[in-house]
């Protein structure tokens, strides 16, 4: 085993392009752990963590690069410096005709001006993303803060700051959104259409664009408004101010509100304000057993006057599951709580990390991501537990989420197939929600198949998805 880590001086990426290119020198046959990241505080001590030698970094600043590679032998660590280097380059060299073109924008008020452009998208690492959106603010931008690992007290701020400019902040923690037909973010590829969605959440998002995209709907708008935005503490401020601005669109023609399970009181003045809107509006505020996302979708396409279609499903005929308990390992956080509310009316209690009994974890929880690629675009540590809880002999049902679209991992089966077939030649089920558009990069159903191929059943509805699983445990107790 070989180990190099190596410091480029003055090299700045933005956090999302250096996830994805760590992701791909990892996907290389004999590289063991791979880090390619800024040289912060918070990713020096990730490299610890990983049991790389810090000492070899330890004069790097924050402005700095860092390629760390661990791999078999010499050749490989090669080859993976190599594929890094290429990457990053592809991304940074401009086209034939930089050497005419303008000097680059020193401020972000500048670059906006240069292109008209009305909206900033902040993608830096969670302590710096409060100062670079603000200045978006100030330099009268609506925001989208990509970052998690936001304080809750910057997010009170941006959001206030933001208002009495007649602006909307998107986040922290927003991984999707769509702004007049656009994609930003984790987002599907769907048609335009006369929906318009407001959320806190992003595979809740993106779930509702899928199953709106099977029945053959597009969208117009989905605004990510942050994963907190309907907690106690942020009083719901962006999601009532999206509300307010969707109801103003005259192309909307439904609207639907989406989110985790919020807090009772702010839930409540959200059910107010949708009382005054002029356009019809869909709620689907989670948190019970009864109110899912495809029953949100299916309202959507009644209130359109068009027949609903069932979402599709890709499935193994007699699958079978031993005795077990069921074991959840999700990447959208949504999509896991829906679940849980499903699972836990049927089964009863549902722990929310992995332990003994029943549990259904969200491995795109912040404390999963600080200092790491998302498991939608690096899926090492939840291939790594998925591969842990297939060998836990308590085991009997497993079901994950499978999230395609633009930002996610170009390939998500590839990692998944190997494991599916170990799951079922120990008679342990696997059930997949493919929260995916037909558009979508990766190839919908080419993904389905191969997952139904190595095993698994597959459901593009997670409400669906989780009510199989839950029917396989049961039957699988009863014998």
């Amino acid at each position: 085993m070989i180990e190099t880590v190596d410091v480029v001086a003055g090299r700045y990426f933005d956090s999302v392009r250096l996830m994805q290119v760590s992701g791909s020198i990892g996907d290389i046959d004999g590289v063991e752990a791979s880090l390619v990241a800024m040289a912060t505080e918070l990713n020096l001590g990730l490299l610890a963590e990983m049991g790389f030698d810090v000492e070899r970094a330890s004069n790097a600043r924050p402005d700095d690069l860092l390629i760390a590679i661990r791999a078999d032998g010499e050749a490989t660590a090669e080859r993976a410096r190599r594929a890094a280097d290429q990457l990053l380059t592809t991304a940074s060299v401009p086209g034939s005709e930089a050497l005419f073109s303008p000097p680059p924008h020193r401020t972000l008020e500048r670059a906006a001006r240069s292109i008209e452009a009305n909206i900033a998208l902040v993608s830096v690492p969670g302590q710096h993303a409060f100062v670079e959106a603000m200045m978006a603010i100030e330099a009268g931008l609506h925001v989208m803060v990509f970052s998690d690992n936001v304080s809750v007290e910057h997010e009170r701020l941006l959001k206030s700051e933001a208002a009495k400019r007649d602006l909307l902040v998107m986040g922290p923690d927003c991984g999707t959104a769509i702004v007049n037909g656009v994609g930003l973010g984790f987002s599907n590829v769907v048609e335009p259409g006369p929906v318009a969605m407001a959320g806190a959440s992003g595979t809740g998002i993106q779930q509702l664009c899928c199953l709106l995209d099977a029945a053959g709907i597009g969208v117009r708008h989905a605004l990510g408004t942050g994963s907190r935005d309907l907690s106690a503490e942020v009083g719901g401020r962006s999601t009532l101010q999206a509300l307010h601005a969707l109801d103003e669109d005259p192309e909307v023609a439904v609207i639907v509100l989406v989110s985790k399970p919020p807090d009772p009181g702010v839930a409540g003045a959200v059910e107010e304000a949708v009382g005054t809107c002029r356009t019809p509006v869909v709620t689907a505020l989670l948190g019970s057993a009864d109110v899912t996302l495809e029953a949100a979708a299916h309202q959507v396409v009644q209130l359109l006057g068009r027949p609903w279609i069932e979402p599709p499903v890709w499935r193994v005929e007699a699958a079978r599951a031993r005795p077990g308990a069921l074991r959840g390992l999700f990447s959208g956080g949504t999509l896991r709580a829906e679940a849980h509310a499903i699972a836990e009316a049927a089964l009863g209690s549902i722990a929310t990390e992995p332990t003994s009994g029943h549990w259904l974890g969200d491995f795109g929880a912040d404390r999963y991501t600080r200092g790491r690629a998302h498991p939608m675009i690096d899926p090492t540590l939840r291939l790594e537990a998925l591969e842990a809880t297939i060998d836990d002999p308590e085991t009997g049902v497993v079901v994950v989420d499978v999230v395609l679209g633009n930002g996610a991992h170009g390939d998500p089966a590839s990692g998944l197939v190997p494991l599916i077939e170990e799951a079922r030649s120990s008679d342990i089920a696997v059930v997949v929600t493919l929260c995916a558009a037909r558009a979508d990069p990766q190839g919908r159903d080419d993904q389905a198949e191969r997952l139904v191929t190595a095993g698994a059943e597959v459901y593009l509805s997670n409400a669906a998805a989780t009510r199989r699983a839950v029917q396989l445990v049961e039957d699988a107790a009863d014998g």
